[in-house]
C-alpha cells in the first residue's frame, strides 16, 4: 500500500522498484498537518509496506523531531522545512552509507546556495551551515536485512521562516534572515526534491571521487584551525578534508583522522 498525494491509501506491489523505475524523490509528496518525527513516520510506513523510494513525507509541524546522536531537532510550527525522504539505496551497498549522506549534503547545499550564495557550505558531516551559523540539519536511517542496506530515510530540516529561535541554540540562522524575505516551505520542499533527485542520479553517472571533491570544495572550515573534543579533552587542529570513508582529515591534532562520533565540535 501507498499514501497517495491526497493522503488515502492506494494498491501498490510490495515489490522493490527496480533501478530503472525508480518513482522521482517527492512522487509521492505527502503533506503532513503534524506527526512527531518526519523519519519515525517514514520508517513505520517503510515497515509496513506503505511506501517505496520517492516517497516523501513533509510536516507543518513536529514534536520529537531526531538530530543527531540522539539529540532533538527543535523547529516553529509552520515556519521551516521538514521532511524525510524514502531512498532505495541501490546500486549503493552497504559500507557505502557515507555515499549517500555525501549525495544528501550536496543536493541541500545545492538548494540552499541557490537561495543563500556562495557562503553557504557544509559543516561535517551533514550539517548545512550558512557563515558561522547553522541552517540545516540532516538525519539518515538505514534499514539492513543481514548485509542487505533495503532502505534509507533522509531526514531533512531547514530554517526557512523563523527568525525567533530558542536561546538554547547556539548559531541558528534561517533563509528568511540571511535574504529578508518570506518563502513557502512547501514549494521549497518540492524544489529540493528535485535538487536531490539530481544528485541521486549521479550515482550511476560519475565515480565517487567526483562527488567527494565537491562536498570538500564546500566543507565547512576547510583549511582553517578548528575546536574540537574528544571525551573530556579539547584540542584545536586545522581541517583539510573528509576522505571517501567519511573520517576527518586534520593537520596538528592528537592523530590525523577522526571517525563521525568520535569527536564533537566546539562551536563559539
Amino acid at each position: 500500500m501507498l499514501i497517495g498525494p491526497n493522503g488515502n491509501f492506494v494498491k501498490n506491489s510490495n515489490s522493490l522498484p527496480s533501478e530503472n523505475v525508480k518513482a522521482p524523490i517527492g512522487q509521492p509528496f505527502v503533506e503532513l498537518s503534524e506527526t512527531d518525527s518526519t523519519n519515525i513516520y517514514a520508517m513505520t510506513h517503510i515497515q509496513h509496506n506503505m511506501a517505496t523510494h520517492g516517497s516523501v513525507f513533509f510536516a507543518h509541524r513536529q514534536w520529537a523531531g531526531k538530530g543527531q546522536h540522539g539529540k532533538q531537532w527543535v523547529t516553529e510550527a509552520g515556519q521551516n522545512l521538514i521532511m524525510s525522504a524514502v531512498i532505495d539505496p541501490n546500486p549503493l551497498v552497504h559500507g557505502q552509507q557515507f555515499h549517500l549522506s555525501v549525495i544528501i549534503a550536496l543536493a541541500c547545499h545545492d538548494f540552499f546556495s541557490h537561495y543563500a550564495g556562495e557562503e553557504t557550505s557544509i559543516k561535517w558531516p551533514n550539517d548545512i551551515y550558512w557563515r558561522d551559523r547553522k541552517a540545516g540539519g540532516i538525519l539518515i536511517e538505514n534499514q539492513l536485512r543481514g548485509h542487505k542496506w533495503q532502505w534509507s530515510v533522509a531526514g531533512i530540516g531547514i530554517n526557512i521562516n523563523q527568525v525567533v529561535f530558542d536561546p538554547a541554540l547556539l548559531n541558528p540562522v534561517s533563509l528568511k534572515q540571511i535574504t529578508g524575505k518570506s518563502f513557502d516551505p512547501v514549494q521549497l520542499a518540492k524544489e529540493l526534491c528535485s535538487y536531490i533527485n539530481n544528485r541521486l542520479l549521479q550515482v550511476n553517472r560519475v565515480p565517487f571521487s567526483v562527488l567527494l571533491d565537491a562536498y570538500n570544495n564546500h566543507l565547512f572550515k576547510k583549511g582553517e584551525l578548528i575546536h574540537l573534543k574528544k571525551a573530556n579533552t579539547r584540542f584545536s587542529c586545522v581541517l583539510k578534508a573528509v576522505n571517501e570513508s567519511g573520517e576527518l582529515l586534520v593537520e596538528n591534532g592528537p592523530t590525523d583522522r577522526f571517525q563521525f562520533g568520535e569527536v564533537s565540535w566546539m562551536i563559539e
